[in-house]
């Protein structure tokens, strides 16, 4: 049965070309992820916050480098797509943003994102995360952004909201934490927001 519609992003629009690098303007530059960035992914993750809002952990570099392997190999498979987030002056890993869970069909993706410990407070999800909504809706055309984070998660709600991801609703215990069942807020931007 045919569809009635056309496709929002055509199969092939990615895997036919490299994954870009986005320089925030700001001094970060989002990057593809590289082997070497392993040791400071696996440092990342031993700090406590992560283990409170993340529901993955890191046992060791090698285990990280398996994550960088997937990462990469994501873009090519058009199944999402994940930057490292450095600064643009010395390389230095600050974070994570992603574009995940595609429907290339109908032109959705949802927005991830993590900090490092020491970057946290200097606005950098924010600035990553509005580099990839201006990539991702104004030059690729995907139709909707969405966002989710767990309610009690107060700095990503505040990442969400300066970026101009407009709060829809809670979605109730919809995520399993360390701790239990998470409330979790969806946020979304549509082009031309």
């Amino acid at each position: 049965m045919p569809f009635l519609t056309r496709p929002v992003l055509a199969a092939g629009t990615f895997s036919g070309a490299p994954q870009p690098t986005l320089p925030t303007g700001d001094g970060l530059v989002l990057r593809p992820w590289r082997t070497e960035d392993a040791p400071a992914v696996h440092v990342a993750f031993q700090d406590p916050v992560m283990h409170q809002w993340h529901a993955r952990a890191a046992d060791s570099e090698e285990e990280v480098r398996g994550w960088i392997t997937e990462w990469q190999g994501a873009w090519e498979r058009e199944r999402g797509v994940q930057w490292a987030v450095a600064d643009a002056a010395d390389d230095r890993l600050l974070g994570r943003v992603a574009l995940r869970e595609w429907v290339l069909g109908d032109g959705v993706a949802e927005v991830a994102y993590w900090t490092t410990a020491d970057a946290r407070g200097r606005g950098v999800a924010a600035r990553a995360t509005r580099t990839l909504a201006h990539w991702a809706l104004d030059e690729i055309g995907f139709q909707r952004l969405e966002l989710l984070h767990a309610v009690a998660n107060d700095a990503s709600c505040r990442v969400a909201q300066k970026t101009g991801f407009a709060l829809e609703g809670t979605k109730r215990k919809a995520v399993l934490h360390p701790d239990g069942w998470h409330d979790m807020h969806l946020h979304a931007r549509v082009r031309g927001d």
